[in-house]
């Protein structure tokens, strides 16, 4: 018996450089992060997550897979994938602290190549506003 679980929004984008299994993780990761998706949440069995999205059911396992091994979801074998209790402010912090660290090393070239401030935030805004 395939279980459904929760419907949830991900919008696959085929044109894209970033492989599908990792949309569909970077998607589900974000929701959680939202409040979109909270603890204890059932999310779609593989299955029928990946018959929705039209993608192999593979390609659904690796983003689960790696949600669980991130600690976003959990899995129950026979009752499904539910978002886990992590600490999303944890996650929160940790990519703040690695953020912060690239932004040193952004900063430290920007400046041995002369490139002014102006320049700079122009340039991560253009990044930033970019579908990647």
């Amino acid at each position: 018996m395939d279980q459904g679980g929760s419907l949830i929004n991900i919008i696959i984008n085929t044109d894209s450089n970033e492989p599908i299994y990792e949309q569909i993780e970077n998607q589900i990761k974000k929701k959680i992060i939202d409040n979109e998706l909270q603890t204890g949440d059932s999310l779609p069995s593989m299955r029928s997550l990946a018959r929705n999205l039209k993608v192999a059911v593979i390609t659904v396992q690796r983003a689960y897979e790696d949600l669980q091994k991130e600690g976003f979801i959990e899995t129950v074998h026979g009752k499904g994938s539910f978002v886990s209790a992590r600490n999303v402010e944890l996650f929160k912090e940790e990519n703040y602290a690695e953020i912060e660290e690239l932004a040193k090393k952004m900063i430290k070239i920007s400046k041995t190549s002369s490139l002014s401030l102006d320049n700079l935030i122009n340039l991560i805004k253009n990044i930033y506003e970019e579908d990647i």
